[in-house]
């Protein structure tokens, strides 16, 4: 047997992986996640993985990493004015508004959330002690925030820096996720993620925005979140596309968790001993109810991803939980798997993907590679060679992942 037909039986569950690192950042820092198993059909294992969730994870990253960049330059080479219109879900929007591009960000903390049913729950609901679990919980926020640190920039001493970001963000929403999953019951964590949800609405709909005394002022200028990130964010503000507030800041930090908890809600429903069909029906209509409420409600309270309104969480949300569901049915339920090894070779290692090609120069490799025959190409259809460098360095950091997961070496936090 060579070593890619045993990759492929991973992944379609003909094997049981023995013991090895699991890589327990790219799952979302869940502590103690064991290594795959068969799952029966109904209940799910507590340690057992949810391929499904590997692969969406997967399929969330390979955007982040390259696959936009891949998408709109094949937008561009087609030159149609459909591929034009197709360019913009590749964009995110200015202000308000929903794109695809705007869920994926929102995706990866609801799976977050997803996975720690599987990983906590041993430690959920006992009566002992929860200081093992608890200290686990806090190494991995701390890990994460620093790591968050250096991608943008520690090493280079050069402060005053950016204190918040990406990783950041996802450690402080593992963080709460996680300790309000131990010692929270199903009903608890439903209230709370609506009264999280209600209680934003009410913070920046009834609290007037200090600059014009408006209530519910959203404007991208003069919103009370911007204007707390200005005066109150330590350190440096991101001056990316929304240069009057962070897009990780103070106040949208609240709706992000609410994100997570969706997530954790989602994971517990995967994790009972219903029939499995009726698992993917559920999922796929509660996204679907959760989507058309966010619109509804996107009427009195945008829909803005900088703001992290309500609104929004109920939209992305509805849409994770659709994929989730989606993706659940077709890996776990139906169990055609083989396609999904691209993305669960991605999904293993989330986290070190998503530092490495901040690292390593995967475009100007590619460019030494591929810089040859992208020119001849382009010679012969304009815009081809932008879609043969995007390949390349999609291929390189997938070949980089696959070595790594040859190998069993994974991320740990």
């Amino acid at each position: 047997m060579t070593e890619l037909e045993r990759d492929e039986e991973y992944v379609t569950g003909r094997e049981v992986v023995g013991p090895g690192a699991i890589d327990e950042v790219a799952i979302a820092t869940a502590p103690d996640f064991e290594p795959a198993v068969e799952a029966q059909a109904g209940a799910t294992p507590p340690s057992a993985r949810v391929l499904s969730i590997d692969a969406l994870r997967g399929f969330d990253m390979f955007w982040i990493v390259g696959g936009d960049d891949l998408a709109r330059s094949l937008c561009a080479w087609w030159g149609t004015p459909q591929a034009k219109e197709l360019n913009e879900q590749f964009e995110h929007v200015d202000w308000a508004g929903f794109r695809f591009y705007d869920l994926i960000f929102p995706l990866f903390l609801f799976l977050v959330g997803a996975v720690l049913p599987y990983s906590l729950a041993k430690y959920q609901g006992t009566d002992g002690s929860k200081r093992g679990p608890l200290l686990r919980i806090a190494r991995r926020v701390l890990v994460l925030y620093l790591l968050g640190l250096v991608y943008s920039g520690l090493l280079n001493f050069n402060f005053p820096m950016r204190m918040t970001g990406v990783l950041p963000r996802i450690a402080f929403c593992y963080g709460a996720a996680a300790v309000i999953f131990l010692f929270t019951t199903v009903r608890a964590r439903a209230i709370l993620f609506a009264a999280i949800l209600l209680g934003y609405w009410a913070l920046l709909a009834l609290v007037p925005a200090p600059e014009t005394g408006k209530r519910g002022d959203y404007a991208k200028e003069t919103n009370l979140a911007g204007w707390v990130d200005r005066h109150y964010l330590p350190g440096k503000i991101f001056d990316g596309y929304y240069k009057y507030g962070d897009n990780e800041g103070l106040l949208s930090m609240i709706p992000a968790v609410a994100t997570a908890l969706l997530g954790v809600m989602a994971g517990t429903w995967l994790r009972t001993d219903r029939n499995p069909w009726l698992k993917v029906v559920a999922l796929i209509a509660a996204g679907a109810a959760s989507v058309a409420l966010g619109y509804a409600w996107g009427e009195v309270f945008p829909i803005i991803k900088n703001l992290w309104t309500s609104s929004f969480v109920l939209v992305a949300g509805g849409f994770s939980l659709m994929l989730l569901g989606l993706f659940y049915a077709i890996i776990d339920v139906v169990k055609l798997r083989g396609w999904a090894f691209f993305f669960v070779v991605i999904g293993m290692n989330a986290i070190t993907i998503y530092l490495a090609s901040s690292f390593i120069p995967f475009d100007r490799i590619a460019g030494k590679l591929l810089g040859g025959t992208a020119r001849i190409a382009n010679g012969y259809s304009p815009g081809l060679r932008d879609v043969i460098l995007a390949v390349g360095v999609l291929a390189l950091e997938w070949l980089l992942l696959l070595d790594l997961y040859r190998r069993r070496i994974f991320l740990r936090v």
